[in-house]
């Protein structure tokens, strides 16, 4: 059974520590945004779909704490799953850190530059 009094304060928890907005975690997790903003302000419980998909999402999320809110955040053996794909194409949501290179090529020209950052804003920027 989930501990639903402080579940809102875990799941905030989780997007604070990847540095995720409330549109990009349900994008992530493959829930709609209003799904997460209901949860977060108490007015539904999560359901068992919902936890499921998160539980996928991050798997270094101690399931245990998630539902009951005791022992650690983190199994203590893993490493943060921040760098999972997201699938979006959306302006909203953050692309999350990579470890790949990546090579330019010099022969072509560049249209425009897009950063993203974590806090689901971005920048555009184009040759003039």
């Amino acid at each position: 059974m989930v501990n639903t009094n402080n579940f809102s304060e875990r799941l905030n928890k989780i997007m604070i520590y990847y540095g995720l907005s409330a549109s990009a975690f349900a994008e992530l997790i493959q829930v709609q945004r209003s799904s997460i903003s209901h949860i977060l302000s108490g007015r539904n419980k999560p359901s068992l779909d919902f936890i499921l998909k998160l539980n996928t999402a991050f798997t270094d999320i101690n399931l245990y704490w998630l539902l009951n809110g005791t022992g650690e955040m983190l199994h203590t053996s893993t490493t943060p799953t921040s760098t999972k794909k997201l699938k979006t194409e959306t302006s909203e949501t953050p692309i999350v850190e990579s470890k790949n290179t990546y090579s330019i090529n010099k022969s072509k020209d560049i249209e425009r530059i897009i950063i993203f950052y974590k806090d689901g804003t971005f920048d555009k920027y184009s040759p003039e």
